[in-house]
C-alpha cells in the first residue's frame, strides 16, 4: 500500500466557503443556469395560450374593455379631466403600464409553489423562477404597444421625443414588480396567505394608482397632508411618466422629485426582495 504524504497530496480545486453580503445574491450562478431560464420562459409562454380559442388576443382584449369601462365610469360619469386626450386612449396607456406591474407581480408571487415539484427534486437556482416569468410579460407588453400604435393614428396623436424615456420607465416598473414579487414567493412557501392577500392588495392598489385618472385630478381635490400620502405610492409617479412619454404633456407629467423617489424605491425592494429571497431559499425544498 502506497502511502500519500500530506506535502504530495493534490489540493482541493472546490472550496465551499459560506457566502455573505453581496456575494450571497450569487447572481453569476444564476447567469450560468441562463439556458433553464430561457427554456422556463418559454414553456411559461406555451402554457398561458395554450388551449385558448383566442389565444394572444386576450392580451389586446383586457385592456382594451378595462379601458372602455374606465372611460365611461371616469370619463363620463365623474367627468374627470384626461387633458384633452380622448379618455379611452388615456386609460388604455395607463393600463398599459398597470398590467406589466400586476402581470409581473402576480406570476412571480407564485411561481414557487406553481413549480413545488421541479424544486423538490432538481437543484438549480431558484430565483431563476422569478426571473423565467418577466420575458413572457414583456411579450404581452409588446402585442399591447402595437395595438396602442394602431389607436394613436386613429386618435391622431403622435408621440413625440419623450418616447425615448419609455423603456426607463418601463425597466424601474419591473423593478419593482419583481422586487415585491420575490419577497411574497418566499413568504408564500410557508404562509400560503399570501397568495390569497396579494390580489386584494394589488387591486386596492390599482385604484390608489393613476391608471384610470390623472394624478392633477388628485392634486385639485385633496389637501396637501393627502398628497403626500397619495405619492408615497412608487408608482404614481412611474405611471404618470410612463403616459407623458407616449402622450405628451397633455396625458400626463414629470415631477422629477416624485421619479427619484419612486426609482429609490424600486431599487431598494428589488435588492431587498433579492436578499429575503436567498435568506429563505435554504427551506424551499423542505417546506414546500
Amino acid at each position: 500500500m502506497q502511502v500519500i504524504s500530506s506535502q504530495s497530496a493534490p489540493k482541493p480545486f472546490l472550496k465551499i466557503r459560506p457566502t455573505s453580503g453581496w456575494a450571497a445574491l450569487n447572481i453569476g450562478e444564476a447567469w450560468q443556469f441562463r439556458d433553464l431560464l430561457f427554456s422556463l420562459a418559454g414553456r411559461d409562454v406555451k402554457l398561458r395560450y395554450k388551449q385558448t380559442a383566442l389565444g394572444v388576443a386576450w392580451v389586446v382584449l383586457q385592456p382594451l374593455l378595462a379601458a372602455g369601462i374606465f372611460s365611461f365610469v371616469f370619463g363620463k360619469v365623474a367627468r374627470l379631466s384626461s387633458g384633452g386626450v380622448p379618455y379611452f386612449l388615456f386609460s388604455y396607456c395607463g393600463l398599459l403600464a398597470w398590467n406589466t406591474f400586476g402581470n409581473t407581480l402576480t406570476k412571480t408571487s407564485t411561481c414557487l409553489i406553481g413549480n413545488a415539484q421541479l424544486i423538490s427534486k432538481v437543484y438549480f437556482p431558484r430565483v431563476i423562477l422569478p426571473f423565467s416569468t418577466v420575458p413572457s410579460t414583456l411579450i404581452d407588453f409588446s402585442v399591447a404597444m402595437a395595438m396602442l400604435a394602431v389607436l394613436m393614428p386613429l386618435y391622431g396623436i403622435v408621440p413625440g421625443i419623450g418616447i425615448l424615456l419609455l423603456p426607463v420607465w418601463l425597466f424601474l416598473i419591473l423593478l419593482l414588480a419583481v422586487g415585491v414579487g420575490l419577497i411574497a414567493s418566499a413568504l408564500s412557501v410557508s404562509y400560503r396567505d399570501v397568495q390569497y392577500i396579494l390580489p386584494v392588495i394589488t387591486q386596492l392598489l390599482l385604484y390608489a394608482s393613476p391608471v384610470a385618472y390623472s394624478a392633477q385630478s388628485v392634486i385639485d381635490k385633496v389637501s396637501h397632508k393627502l398628497l403626500v400620502m397619495y405619492y408615497l405610492n412608487p408608482l404614481t409617479g412611474l405611471l404618470e411618466a410612463f403616459r407623458w412619454s407616449l402622450l405628451g404633456s397633455a396625458g400626463g407629467s414629470l415631477q422629477w422629485k416624485s421619479l427619484a423617489y419612486s426609482t429609490a424605491v424600486c431599487v431598494v425592494t428589488f435588492i431587498l426582495g433579492m436578499f429575503a429571497f436567498k435568506m429563505m431559499e435554504r427551506k424551499f425544498a423542505d417546506v414546500i
